[in-house]
């Protein structure tokens, strides 16, 4: 039963006014979905506070791709670091995002968000390949569309599978939720003064190697124009804050 606050919400497929992006691309890490102890697995309180923002968000009239990483299952760098082959270990790597996926998807659901698993690898029994038009209209129905399986290719990161996704649906905007507020001029956690950008350039991301997204996907990003958005997922709220344009976290466009 919808509550009294839903009623007054228009319909999935009509925008909220206050909206500044009606479909973005949202890169979740799947260290995240260990809650803020970090450490394996999945944190079941995180996965349905994260799951009842991008439910809210749906109902307002927001179009959802999400791409979820799978470190906190296993990182294909990591396996091959240890003397793994390095494409085999990144398969492995991929078939994390989908067991992420797959609980994110039964968390939406049960937040009342309709949501459709899509796979980069073909598995026909667990969710639907991904077409990138099917993908589209999927969105233009309300369906939050959760892009698994990262490219479906070795030696590629999923922050460059959420780049991708981001360009092939036409989206607004990629957002990368992570464990700090922003982008820092060194790593907040080692050092208590470092300062957070505000805003950022590709070319100076790219120069001075910061960490936070892969190289490739903000090079991606560069020539095909679209706004990084990087901000901390475990402030309540903050995905919606970013959909309404509010200024937190990093931009990293021009």
């Amino acid at each position: 039963m919808r509550s009294e606050i839903d009623s007054l919400l228009p319909p999935p497929h009509a925008p909220h006014p206050e909206l500044a992006y009606h479909r973005i691309v949202l890169k979740l890490s799947g260290e995240a979905l260990c809650g803020v102890d970090g450490g394996f697995g999945i944190h079941p309180e995180t996965l349905q506070r994260v799951a009842a923002e991008l439910a809210e968000l749906q109902r307002l009239g927001v179009q959802v791709g999400v791409v979820v990483g799978g470190g906190n299952i296993f990182r294909g760098l990591k396996g091959a670091s240890a003397g793994m082959d390095r494409s085999q270990s990144d398969y492995m790597g991929m078939l994390a995002t989908v067991i992420n996926s797959l609980a994110l998807q039964d968390a939406l659901e049960k937040a009342g968000a309709a949501t459709r698993v899509m796979t980069a690898l073909e598995i026909k029994q667990v969710a639907e390949p991904y077409i990138r038009r099917r993908a589209m209209r999927h969105l233009e129905k309300g369906n939050i569309v959760i892009f698994a399986a990262g490219t479906g290719n070795p030696f590629f990161s999923t922050d460059t599978a959420a780049a991708l996704r981001a360009m092939e649906i036409q989206a607004q905007a990629l957002f990368k939720a992570t464990k700090v507020e922003g982008i820092y001029d060194r790593d907040p956690v080692r050092h208590p003064g470092a300062q957070m950008f505000g805003r950022l350039s590709y070319d100076r991301f790219l120069n001075e190697r910061i960490g936070v997204m892969d190289s490739t996907a903000v090079t991606l990003c560069r020539e095909n124009k679209m706004p990084i958005r990087v901000f901390k997922l475990m402030t309540r709220g903050n995905i919606l804050r970013v959909c309404k344009g509010e200024e937190i976290g990093t931009i990293v466009e021009g």
